[in-house]
């Protein structure tokens, strides 16, 4: 609603110079909607959703690095979440880093939120966005095992079981468990695991549990011969993957 002398109403009936509204509109910022409606299908939570939505605004304002110290002043989280949730992101394959070199050849970097867009708009099965995120969701399963982010060498590992290797996620968080209850939870180990179950064709966690299972009764038969030396129960339930032949 406006008046003779350029004024606006606003909602409350409170007069608006045309200038102030003019310049509300050119500070707006363009979100899609399916970014707002479908982030959930994505696994993200909603301060990966905060992140973004600030990760997107600092690259509309041609700020193309914005570090956690940045993203952390407008958001009710600290500097060390926000590199967390970076982390994250880069790691369900939705932010990228790209390096750029300028006329001077100076490097630079900068965040590229394409396959995140990408993501939102292909045409794929829901299913694939559920295996996307299945994949996503093992770097968290390290992090929380390891209570530590996963070093760049130690992501580098997980991404060529799952991408060069092609063992399903759930094989990874299988041996994962089984690095856990051995006391063994080192890269190396699991490393093991997983290529101890290829040789022997386990594909799936039913094939990797029937295995142990076939460990386990060899070694019932073997405790009996030997039932006056105590041993802890763990050690004979399952199998020492270092130590096979």
């Amino acid at each position: 609603m406006t008046s003779s002398r350029g004024f606006y109403l606003s909602a409350r009936g409170e007069c608006m110079d045309s200038r102030m509204i003019q310049q509300l509109m050119t500070e707006q910022m363009t979100v899609p909607t399916k970014l707002i409606t479908n982030y959930k299908t994505l696994g993200l939570t909603e301060s990966d959703f905060s992140v973004i939505l600030h990760i997107h605004y600092y690259l509309q304002q041609n700020v193309e690095f914005p570090t956690p110290s940045q993203l952390a002043k407008h958001l009710t989280m600290d500097e060390k979440e926000c590199a967390k949730i970076l982390r994250r992101l880069i790691q369900k394959q939705l932010l990228t880093i790209e390096q750029k070199q300028s006329e001077d050849n100076i490097l630079s970097e900068s965040y590229n939120l394409t396959p995140l867009w990408e993501k939102l708009y292909e045409e794929s099965a829901p299913l694939q966005r559920e295996a996307n995120n299945e994949e996503g969701l093992i770097f968290v399963s390290f992090e929380q095992e390891f209570g530590r982010p996963l070093s760049p060498f130690e992501i580098e590992m997980v991404s060529n079981w799952l991408d060069e290797d092609h063992f399903d996620p759930s094989l990874i968080e299988a041996a994962l468990r089984e690095s856990v209850l051995m006391g063994k939870l080192n890269f190396t180990y699991i490393d093991r695991i997983l290529r101890s179950w290829k040789q022997k064709g386990i594909q799936t966690v039913e094939d990797a549990r029937e295995s142990s299972r076939e460990f386990r009764d060899y070694q019932a038969k073997q405790a009996t011969e030997t039932s006056s030396n105590e041993q802890t129960t763990d050690a004979s339930l399952y199998f020492n993957w270092l130590e096979e032949d």
